[in-house]
């Protein structure tokens, strides 16, 4: 699926360390509580780790992508369950 203005993986990486906004299709994330309730959130704020896997040897049994995408709290990606992205507006 296109999603317009955002930024294909395939066109163009972040720059190593940029937080942007991830378009995560499917992603489901734990509402706070421990009721076990979820909420789809497909647009999350991310930092793209730059050959992350390679960076940290000590990160072992993973053979996918060296890239790695860091979220705030739990919200951890790997390269592969994001899309696209966008750079976060300048404020």
């Amino acid at each position: 699926m296109a999603y317009p203005d955002w930024i294909s993986l395939n066109d163009r990486l972040p720059e190593d360390g940029q937080r942007v906004l991830c378009k995560v299709p499917g992603n489901s994330v734990f509402l706070p509580g421990k009721t076990g309730a979820t909420e789809q959130r497909e647009v999350v704020i991310m930092r793209f780790a730059k050959d992350f896997f390679l960076k940290n040897p000590s990160k072992t049994g993973y053979s996918g992508p060296s890239h790695f995408w860091l979220g705030e709290g739990t919200s951890n990606r790997f390269f592969v369950e994001v899309t696209h992205w966008l750079p976060l507006p300048l404020v």
